[in-house]
């Protein structure tokens, strides 16, 4: 794996700034189905990436605020059709199998499943993962359908409660930046 070519991916401006202007990269928008659009978009209209590079904000009941989570298992947290006799989290009649682990391991960076919904969760079911966002799930389905390597890093924001809102606006700036220095400083 290589990051000669990489694929930055981040849910909104606010969250890259100005900080990733000479790498590529890709704002989806929010949520699941806009990552889902906009990267299959991208990956079928551009040169294939070296690797895709989820970047971005999280919420976590596990990590402390202002620490990068390298997410490498991802679970769809709104998926609950259990009532219907499937396994929470499970796609109906899917053969993706319910944890997707498609994400590269950085050995020096904390490492954790992300519970990828819909809605931002500040709620107590957010302590069932390390951390929680909105579009990684989906970026890391399609690079497994699509065979191409994926690294998540989440920059811990807020702690999934109810400071979420407030702690997520003034986490922005320093964001960007702890992600900019931590891709810069990896060696994969």
């Amino acid at each position: 794996m290589s990051l000669d070519n990489p694929l930055l991916v981040f849910a909104m401006k606010e969250e890259s700034r100005d900080a990733f202007a000479d790498y590529t990269v890709l704002h989806t928008g929010i949520g699941k189905v806009n990552a889902s659009y906009a990267l299959s978009k991208w990956l079928h209209g551009q040169d294939r990436p070296s690797m895709v590079v989820n970047m971005g904000t999280a919420g976590s009941r596990k990590h402390p605020t202002g620490s990068i989570v390298n997410c490498t298992r991802f679970i769809q947290r709104d998926m609950d059709v259990s009532l219907l006799g499937f396994e929470k989290w499970q796609t109906p009649f899917s053969t993706d199998p319910v944890v997707i682990e498609h994400g590269h391991a950085v050995n020096d960076l904390l490492q954790g499943v992300c519970g990828t919904g819909d809605s931002f969760d500040a709620t107590h079911g957010a302590s069932d993962f390390d951390v929680v966002d909105m579009e990684a799930y989906a970026l890391a389905l399609i690079c497994q359908r699509e065979d191409i390597p994926f690294l998540c890093l989440k920059y811990i924001s807020d702690g999934a409660d109810d400071q979420a809102v407030t702690d997520w606006n003034d986490a922005l700036e320093k964001a960007a930046v702890l992600l900019r220095n931590t891709l810069k400083n990896l060696t994969i």
